[in-house]
């Protein structure tokens, strides 16, 4: 099973994988950008340099999800695959920089994932308050440093994204209790 676990920066996502990583160690856990040594490298550039124009950084984005789904999804597929990020904050991050063709973007994601979807998307949804207080306690990367305006668009493509491709998804608000999160995880897992 490929479970995507989706949202804007510092939602959760990456907390909420650990707690279930820790519960279930035979869980493959990766991330994207990243999970590969060519994805971390790609990840260096995209989170630590301003200069690249949007297409560019969507292009990295898919070389990315490529050679991640190559290397580290599709030979796990017989066991839980938990993916910190994928297609949908790829398409949500490109769409919100200009790259407004929806079908041309799934498209492209599609092949990069060899024409196979996500089988269920974890979604994690916040609110502007939040979100503000969570990147006031860390130093931004150039994403984050884009703005809390910026970030809540990209989680409302995310939300449309997630509309149009009718994948299984469930919502947790961020804000919630991070125990009552993993429980609820735990739960729709059965795991």
């Amino acid at each position: 099973m490929y479970i995507l676990f989706e949202g804007i920066d510092t939602c959760g996502k990456s907390t909420q994988i650990e707690m279930l990583k820790g519960c279930r160690p035979d869980i493959v856990v990766t991330r994207e950008p990243g999970g590969t040594r060519t994805g971390e490298k790609i990840r260096d550039i995209v989170i630590t340099t301003d200069s690249i124009s949007p297409k560019a950084e969507t292009l990295l984005f898919l070389a990315d999800r490529a050679e991640h789904f190559k290397r580290v999804v599709e030979p796990n597929l017989d066991a839980i695959v938990v993916s910190d990020r994928g297609f949908v904050s790829g398409m949500a991050y490109a769409m919100e920089s200009g790259e407004e063709d929806f079908d041309l973007l799934l498209e492209m994601n599609l092949f990069a994932l060899g024409g196979r979807l996500p089988d269920l998307v974890i979604f994690f949804h916040t609110d502007e308050e939040t979100l503000e207080e969570r990147i006031s306690l860390k130093e931004a990367d150039v994403i984050e440093s884009r703005g809390v305006e910026y970030l809540m668009r990209v989680q409302k493509r995310m939300r449309e994204i997630l509309g149009r491709v009718g994948i299984e998804t469930v919502e947790i608000y961020a804000g919630d209790d991070r125990e009552e999160i993993h429980q609820r995880i735990l739960k729709y897992l059965k795991i």
